[in-house]
């Protein structure tokens, strides 16, 4: 009796005495019985309590809903009439004969009942732990979790070495804003936290693991939108030794499989995936993220779809080259020259590979520069000083003339990708503890003052905005 039983599993054990523990979610009364249906991560069974066993049944009728109880009695059979075959346990039933009452609750804040989605932003983050009790919130955990097992499972499978990369990192010019932090042992000086592990697994090539994964926490201080959050994971993998196909057909196998196995009901439209150049994808869906479902009213209907040959530079709002995607890709192959001698940088193509699923970028990579000159050559052409770049990427091109094999990889926005398999509307349904579309928990109170004594072990002064004057 000292074992307890999830739900669903003591279902199975009609005829034996069971210990139960988990929510009341709710509690109803028929005659002189007594109903509450109890839950926990598994599911949902109905227990009963009897009159005849007078000191459990007092105390059952004081339960309210969401009061945490544990539960000891009988698996007993439903009869036929009664049988809810709406749930996984609706044929049996417990026959309560033990109870205690582990916690108790207070009038929740918010309704749990439902999806959720008719409730305003700002209550579902306050009271997120309670928002995460709803089986819709529950269930995408439950899948967002099988869906990074596979990934783990399946990369290992294929010989890649999960490897975890620095928190506290450089600041680099790598396309978005940095999140920086201060150091206290260093003054003055600052870390910034990763936008993405690229460096890292690239110098991770230069040391010879040749295939590296790891589900990375992603950095970035930038406008948030519906698909889009200040902190994201990202399914992140480098290869040595590969071309752009070889990294396009590991992927796309890895794609299929966990359609097939984790969402059964979806339909891929086309396998293997189409591949348009960008070129074709803005001249015919004006995106470089096109959506090409042939029905957009079917929610199970999944379109990939690969993006290649992107010019490798762009005109930035000051009239300066800057990178399309980031500066570590390799230009085509017929193109090296051209970046070496940094002319025709306007017709110069990447071998970035996007890609799309419904009008959606889900992931992204290339095959990188690997030698040092070349990735000098695309820093001189965004005009930075030779200085400037030793100062930013010495450590890079150090390590490249070091013997580095050719490598490529990809990058998945898991998130973004979890939100659209689950049909979800907005990327925070798919975590666990998001920031408000304005950047802020809600729920932790952050971002928040700190102390003095801290502003000071960290030589930091807080500047006052001027105020205003008007004439």
């Amino acid at each position: 009796m000292e074992h307890r039983f999830l739900v669903v599993e003591a279902a199975k054990h009609v005829g034996e005495k069971v210990k139960v523990q988990g929510w009341v979610n709710v509690r109803r009364a028929h005659g002189k019985i007594l109903f509450i249906d109890l839950r926990d991560i598994s599911g949902i069974m109905q227990v009963v309590f009897v009159p005849s066993n007078k000191e459990v049944y007092d105390l059952a009728q004081n339960l309210r809903p969401e009061w945490v109880v544990e539960i000891t009695g009988q698996i007993v059979k439903r009869p036929d009439q009664m049988v809810n075959e709406k749930i996984d346990t609706g044929k049996v039933e417990l026959s309560a004969e033990g109870l205690k009452v582990l916690s108790e609750s207070e009038t929740l804040p918010l309704s749990i009942e439902k999806d959720g989605y008719e409730i305003g932003e700002e209550t579902r983050m306050k009271y997120r732990y309670l928002d995460l009790r709803r089986e819709r919130m529950k269930n995408n955990l439950i899948v967002r979790h099988k869906f990074f097992q596979f990934v783990r499972d399946f990369l290992s499978k294929e010989g890649f070495v999960e490897v975890e990369t620095p928190m506290l990192t450089k600041s680099t010019p790598e396309g978005s804003r940095d999140f920086i932090v201060p150091s206290r042992l260093q003054p003055g000086k600052f870390y910034a936290l990763p936008q993405s592990p690229q460096q890292y697994k690239q110098l991770l090539m230069a040391a010879g693991l040749e295939k590296y994964f790891q589900i990375a926490k992603c950095l970035r201080d930038e406008d948030m939108r519906g698909d889009r959050q200040f902190e994201h994971t990202q399914i992140d993998m480098e290869l040595s030794f590969v071309n752009r196909e070889d990294v396009m057909e590991l992927n796309e196998r890895m794609i299929i499989t966990i359609v097939k196995k984790l969402f059964p009901e979806k339909k891929i439209q086309e396998i293997p995936f189409p591949k348009i150049s960008y070129k074709e994808a803005m001249e015919k869906y004006n995106s470089d993220k096109p959506d090409i479902r042939k029905d957009k009213k079917d929610k199970n209907l999944l379109a990939f779809c690969w993006v290649v040959d992107f010019p490798f530079f762009e005109k930035d709002d000051e009239g300066k080259w800057t990178f399309t995607h980031n500066p570590f890709s390799a230009p085509k192959p017929e193109f090296m020259q051209d970046l070496l001698d940094k002319k025709n940088i306007g017709n110069i193509l990447t071998t970035q590979y996007d890609i799309t699923l419904n009008g959606s970028e889900i992931g992204g990579g290339s095959i990188r520069n690997y030698r040092p000159e070349a990735l000098e050559a695309v820093f001189e052409i965004m005009g930075h000083k030779k200085e400037d770049i030793k100062e930013k990427f010495g450590h890079m091109l150090q390590a490249f003339s070091f013997g580095t094999p050719p490598h490529g990889g990809i990058a998945y926005g898991s998130d973004r990708f979890l939100q659209i398999l689950l049909g979800e509307i907005n990327i925070r349904e798919v975590i666990a503890f998001p920031k408000t579309g304005d950047g802020r928990d809600l729920m932790m109170d952050a971002p928040s003052e700190i102390s003095k004594k801290q502003l000071e072990e960290l030589h930091i002064k807080i500047a006052k905005k001027p105020k205003k004057t008007f004439k």
